[in-house]
C-alpha cells in the first residue's frame, strides 16, 4: 500500500512541560472522514450517515461528537503534547456547534496544571472551526512521560473506501420513470431469481419469466420471493427458454432480455440465429460498466464474455457499441483506449496493428463519437503519470473512459483483476441486438445484478427518447 513518508516524532517529558504550553493539529471535515469514523467505530447510525434521515445540525454534531472530540484532540496529546508515551485518563468536553462537510477545524490544548506525584498533567481542549467559532470545550487529564522518545512517525496505509457511488448513482436514474418489460431466460437458481424480484421492487422492470415452472417457482420458494404478479410463461429447458424469449422480443412483448440460470452461449446463440429477428448490421459486444474505487470515472471493459478473437471489423463494431453505451451513461465524448502489451505499432504483434487501423477508421469518419488512441498498454491508458514517462501525448493516455481488449481473454482477466483486487464493481451488458441483453455471471453479487439491470434499463429509455442518464 502507498503510504505517507516518515516524519520524526518527539515528546515532552514531564520535566519539560511547562504551564501555559500548546499545542494544535487542523483538519479538514471532509466525506471520508465521516464514512472511516463509521468503519472504524461500527457507528452507522443514519443520523449521522443519512442527510435524509437527518437534519444538517444533527448529522453534523453527531460527527464532532466522535471524530473531533474524540479523535483529533486525542491525536493532538498523543503525538504532540505530551506526545508519545502519555496516557489519556479522562476527557470532559462540551459540543457547542455544529461542523459541516468542508469547514477546516483547528484542535489545540494548553496545559493548565502539573502535579508532580504521579505525573500528571492537566490540560484545556479546545476545537475552533475557520471562523474562530468555538466547536468544542472542555478539559483532559493525562499522565505525561518521563523518559524522551524521538522516533520516525509510523507511516499510515492509504485506505480505499470502496463505496461505489457511481453505480448508486446509476441506479436512481435508471428509477426515474417506468419500469421497462423484461423478458428473463430460465431464472431457475437462487440468485437468479432475487436479483429479478429485486430490480422488480426497485421499479426497474417488468419481469416475464421464461422457464420450467416447477424449477421457476422452486428458486422463487428457495429465495422467499414472491412472484406472483409476474408472468409466467412455462416452458420444458434452458434451449426452449432460449428460443421462446427471443420469440416474446421480436413481437414486441418486452424491451430487455436478461440471462437467468443458462451459459451464455445458449442465450447468445439464439439471438443472433438467422431467424432470431434480433439481429443488427452490428457485431452484438459485451461491455463492462466498472466502478473502480482509485479510478476517477467509469471505466467500460470490452470485450470480455462474446467475441473470443475479433477481426478488425469486428472490433470496429465493438468500439461502436462501447461509444453508444458511454454516451448512453452521460460520457458525451469517451476516450477510447485500444490496448496491447506495448505502445508502439510491432508488425509482429496483431494487436498494435489493429489499433493503428481502428484509429485511422475513426480519423476517416468509420467510427464516430469518441476520442481514439492506440496501442496504448494498460498503465499507459489509466495512468497519467505512466503516460508522461513514456512520453506520450494524447487526449487519451492516462484518463481513458474505454478500454478496447485485443482478445476476450485478456478483456476478462483485466475486469476480474479490477474486481477481485480493486474492489470494483461491473456491471454488464450486451449491446448490437435489436434490444439490450443483461448478462451476469454466477459470481456476480446481487448489487452487480441490480447495476447492470439498471444499466440497461438506461440504455433502453434512451433508445425510446428518454433523457440520457449520467454516473
Amino acid at each position: 500500500m502507498k503510504v505517507i513518508p516518515p516524519m520524526l516524532i518527539e515528546n515532552r517529558t514531564f520535566d519539560e512541560i511547562r504551564v501555559g504550553e500548546s499545542a494544535s493539529v487542523t483538519r479538514t471535515l471532509t466525506e471520508r472522514d465521516i464514512q472511516l469514523f463509521a468503519l472504524v467505530s461500527g457507528d452507522v447510525n443514519p443520523a449521522h450517515m443519512d442527510r435524509a434521515f437527518a437534519e444538517d445540525d444533527i448529522f453534523h454534531k453527531v460527527i464532532a461528537h466522535g471524530l473531533w472530540g474524540g479523535g483529533m484532540i486525542s491525536s493532538v496529546l498523543g503525538t504532540e503534547l505530551p506526545g508519545p508515551g502519555a496516557i489519556y485518563l479522562s476527557q470532559s468536553l462540551r459540543f457547542l456547534r455544529p461542523v459541516g462537510l468542508g469547514d477546516v477545524i483547528t484542535a489545540s490544548v494548553t496545559v493548565t496544571e502539573k502535579r508532580p506525584d504521579h505525573h500528571i498533567v492537566l490540560l484545556d481542549c479546545r476545537c475552533v472551526n475557520q471562523h474562530g467559532e468555538d466547536v468544542i470545550v472542555g478539559k483532559a487529564e493525562v499522565k505525561a512521560p518521563t523518559e524522551k522518545v524521538r522516533r520516525p512517525r509510523i507511516a499510515l496505509p492509504d485506505v480505499q473506501i470502496a463505496n461505489h457511488d457511481r453505480h448508486h448513482a446509476l441506479l436512481a436514474a435508471a428509477q426515474g420513470g417506468p419500469p421497462i418489460r423484461t423478458v428473463i431466460v430460465h431464472p431457475c437458481d437462487e440468485a437468479s431469481i432475487e436479483a429479478v424480484i429485486e430490480a422488480a421492487a426497485l421499479g426497474l422492470i417488468s419481469p416475464i419469466l421464461v422457464g420450467p415452472r416447477g424449477k421457476v417457482e422452486a428458486a422463487a420458494a428457495a429465495a422467499g420471493g414472491d412472484i406472483s404478479t409476474f408472468g409466467l410463461v412455462d416452458v420444458p429447458h434452458s434451449h426452449a427458454a432460449a428460443a421462446r424469449a427471443v420469440e416474446l422480443v421480436r413481437a414486441g412483448e418486452a424491451q430487455l432480455l436478461m440471462k437467468g440460470s443458462l451459459h451464455t452461449d445458449e442465450l447468445i446463440s439464439a439471438v443472433i440465429a438467422a431467424d432470431s429477428g434480433l439481429r443488427t448490421d452490428r457485431r452484438i459486444s459485451h461491455v463492462y460498466v466498472m466502478d473502480v474505487p482509485s479510478y476517477p470515472r467509469p471505466l467500460l471493459i470490452t470485450d470480455a464474455a462474446i467475441n473470443v478473437a475479433p477481426s478488425l471489423e469486428d472490433k470496429a463494431d465493438i468500439i461502436r457499441n462501447a461509444i453508444d453505451l458511454a454516451h448512453a451513461i452521460g460520457i458525451a465524448t469517451p476516450r477510447v483506449a485500444i490496448l496491447a502489451a506495448v505502445e508502439t505499432v510491432n508488425p509482429k504483434m496483431r494487436s498494435t496493428l489493429d489499433a493503428a487501423a481502428l484509429c485511422k477508421m475513426a480519423d476517416r469518419g468509420q467510427i464516430v463519437g469518441g476520442l481514439l488512441d492506440g496501442p496504448l498498454a494498460f498503465d499507459n491508458a489509466i495512468s497519467p503519470e505512466a503516460a508522461r514517462e513514456k512520453g506520450i501525448v494524447s487526449p487519451v493516455a492516462g484518463i481513458a473512459d474505454i478500454l478496447v481488449a485485443p482478445e476476450l481473454e485478456a478483456g476478462n482477466m483485466i475486469a476480474k483483476q479490477l474486481s477481485f483486487l480493486a474492489g470494483a464493481d461491473g456491471a454488464g451488458i450486451v449491446l448490437g441486438a435489436r434490444v439490450p441483453i443483461i448478462l451476469t455471471s454466477r459470481a456476480d453479487s446481487q448489487r452487480t445484478r441490480i447495476a447492470s439491470c439498471a444499466l440497461a434499463v438506461v440504455v433502453a429509455r434512451r433508445r425510446s427518447g428518454s433523457p440520457a442518464a449520467a454516473c
